[in-house]
């Protein structure tokens, strides 16, 4: 069974749109150790939230991962890792972060709590009613 993330991209850096133009894409850049160690737990097959942060603040697809963990080729010191992540699907309806913190089911999710990680995990259980929101 899959396991489920959320990424998060600033979308004036790196938008859902250039993600679906680029196909396959490098998740590059995660220079947080928290957020480093989720992409190295994710494996092939595994869905991520696509969530666009500080402009729009909204999920606004899914992605799959396509590669596991490898060294992340923007990091010169070969700390740091990245994964390769293609796009799956647009939402229907884009989930934004208010909707997010009104829902009493999704209370305790990791962008909440922890707003500044970039790449978390997400329940299976958050996942559903994610997918319900957005209309997928």
């Amino acid at each position: 069974m899959p396991q489920h993330f959320l990424v998060k991209s600033e979308p004036d850096v790196f938008s859902w749109e250039d993600q679906v133009r680029n196909g396959v894409e490098p998740w590059t850049g995660v220079r947080n150790a928290q957020a480093a160690n989720f992409l190295k737990s994710m494996a092939l097959g595994d869905l991520a939230f696509f969530y666009h942060s500080n402009i729009g603040k909204e999920i606004v697809g899914v992605v799959e991962v396509v590669r596991a963990a490898y060294p992340d080729p923007s990091d010169e010191t070969g700390r740091w890792v990245c994964v390769d992540v293609k796009a799956v699907k647009p939402v229907k309806r884009p989930v934004t972060l208010a909707e997010i913190k009104a829902e009493p089911k999704l209370e305790g999710i990791a962008l909440v709590r922890q707003s500044r990680l970039s790449v978390m995990p997400i329940s299976p259980e958050h996942w559903r009613v994610l997918c319900g929101m957005a209309g997928i």
